[in-house]
């Protein structure tokens, strides 16, 4: 078989692949490059540079398998290589110890000033009462997201003889307690931390997560690091807190792209920032190049891949049954979590009728997944999905039932935390039209796709006017209102379908409308 490479990977990386295939490597092929050659290979290596659209998966005939040596792969088309029935892989562990170093590296250098100091010698200065830093033994180390890199964090933080407090939905306070750490909600740590650092996922809940509104609630002079994603921090806000002197030093090697804001935040003198480096050692390089090596190895013997991110084993017979099933069960899950707050306790799947009767267990790690993804830095897959659950004390259970309630199949998630629990259920109209027709005790007619406002009211007229009088002044289409009621309870509520996403403050604005009671804004993703 022939595997191409694009862009450069470990060459102990290489040499393994070698020992089995044919190996072609490039440095960055373009698209159209990539598009004219993909027919004659039967796997692709890529790292974070390359694109593999739509159009480079419908050219690779016969492609097999793709790997992403790294971490990452919003750049890959998932989607449209699982419709081929084309693995798609990473390698996910081989740079966590460089970025959980950097990490320790980055807090160190923010506390000593050392960059800044070495600036001002090199300059021909000798300030040394200028630079004089403060020591991390005794201090408080706020880590918001406890994945693999932040479990790392956290456990070398304590042997700096730092207290550490932890934000992390999916950790129970029994397994805090066995790492030596505290978990503490987010109010609590923005408030006793000197020291935050961000290890979270880009998602549509933490793009811009730290805010104006959140910097006004941190421990005065606390230092932030962030060696995540450049999405989660609204970088006007953060020059405004460093300004404010709310925030006493920033340490960045998370960006987009150099712009203008971002050379805003490189001329303040309490700020360090690097290039996305965090990840980049020569162990690392060496490491993601043979893990991606591997998997790719295995995924063309037909062997079981411990890191695929989109097709684990399952019989042809099966998956028939499933496959119109697949997308409504992550997009249940999806909204069941949004759903919720708190610490997740324990997450249930219950199938009814004639899905029951089929193997489940692929629809149940996609909700999993789907649970499981918007707040964890590391990736989610059907392989890891239910030994992280597991790791974080959450209980996952399987249910099935025959018997058939009000629908032929239904997929019923119930996700529940330490503040209480949310239901979602749904079914298929037609062959693959997906719906969902209940919200906790609601009953309901929902298109899972875009954005939705879930509002609860008080029973007086004129809050659906009044939603789409909001709405209509800022030129936001609705898609579909709905006006429910729930019997048992005597609840209200109104669902509106919108196609993009709006404002916080527009949300907030529609909160404090007399008779709204409360608004969850939902994305279901692409």
């Amino acid at each position: 078989m022939r595997i191409l490479v694009n862009e450069r990977i470990g060459q102990a990386g290489i040499d393994l692949l070698k020992q089995e295939h044919n190996v072609d490597t490039y440095k960055s092929l373009t698209q159209k490059e990539l598009i004219n050659i993909i027919a004659q290979y039967d796997a692709l290596i890529v790292r974070g540079d390359t694109e593999v659209s739509k159009e480079v998966i419908e050219a690779g005939t016969k492609l097999k398998v793709i790997g992403r040596a790294g971490l990452e792969v919003e750049h890959i088309d998932i989607q449209a290589a699982t419709q081929k029935g084309i693995m798609v892989l990473n390698a996910p562990q081989g740079n966590s110890a460089s970025s959980i170093e950097y990490t320790l590296a980055m807090i160190l250098a923010l506390s000593r000033k050392i960059p800044q100091a070495y600036l001002s010698l090199r300059e021909g200065n000798w300030d040394r009462d200028k630079f004089i830093g403060s020591e991390i033994k005794d201090k408080v180390l706020g880590i918001v997201g406890l994945g693999r890199v932040g479990l790392g964090v956290a456990q070398r933080a304590l042997a700096f003889k730092m207290h550490v407090l932890v934000y992390d939905p999916f950790i129970s306070e029994q397994k805090a307690k066995e790492i030596g750490i505290s978990q503490v909600d987010l109010e609590f740590l923005l408030s006793k931390a000197d020291y935050i650092t961000l290890h979270l996922p880009a998602t549509v809940d933490t793009r811009k997560m730290f805010n104006k509104e959140v910097f006004s609630k941190m421990k005065k002079g606390v230092r932030l690091i962030n060696c995540a994603h450049a999405e989660i921090i609204d970088q006007d806000a953060l020059i405004w807190a460093l300004q404010e002197g709310i925030v006493a030093g920033a340490a960045l090697d998370a960006w987009d792209e150099l712009d203008k804001q971002s050379s805003a935040l490189l001329s303040l003198p309490n700020i360090i920032c690097t290039p996305r480096i965090a990840p980049k050692t020569q162990e690392a390089e060496t490491e993601v190049g043979i893990g991606v090596a591997r998997g790719v190895l295995a995924a063309l013997r037909s062997e079981p891949v411990s890191t695929s991110l989109n097709i684990p084993p399952v019989s042809k017979d099966n998956m028939e049954k499933i496959m119109p099933y697949l997308l409504l069960s992550e997009k249940i899950g999806t909204l069941a979590v949004q759903l919720t707050a708190g610490r997740i306790k324990s997450v249930e799947v219950k199938y009814n009728g004639g899905i029951a009767m089929a193997d489940t267990k692929m629809l149940t790690l996609r909700v999993l997944k789907a649970v499981l993804n918007p707040f964890l830095q590391e990736d989610i897959n059907y392989v890891n999905a239910s030994e992280v659950a597991k790791a974080r004390g959450i209980v996952v259970k399987e249910v099935k039932s025959k018997e058939a309630i009000n629908f032929i199949d239904l997929i019923t998630v119930t996700v529940e935390t330490e503040r209480g629990e949310h239901k979602v259920a749904g079914t298929l109209f037609g062959k693959n039209q997906g719906r969902i027709v209940e919200i906790d005790n609601f009953r309901v007619d929902v298109d899972p796709v875009g954005w939705l406002l879930l509002v609860s009211h008080e029973d007086i007229p004129g809050i659906a006017g009044k939603i789409g009088t909001v709405l209509g002044e800022k030129q936001i289409n609705i898609t579909e209102m709905q006006i429910v009621r729930a019997e048992a309870e005597d609840a209200f509520a109104i669902i509106v379908n919108i196609r993009t996403d709006i404002e916080d403050s527009l949300v907030n604005r529609l909160k404090k409308s007399e008779g709204i009671l409360n608004i969850k804004k939902v994305h279901f993703g692409e």
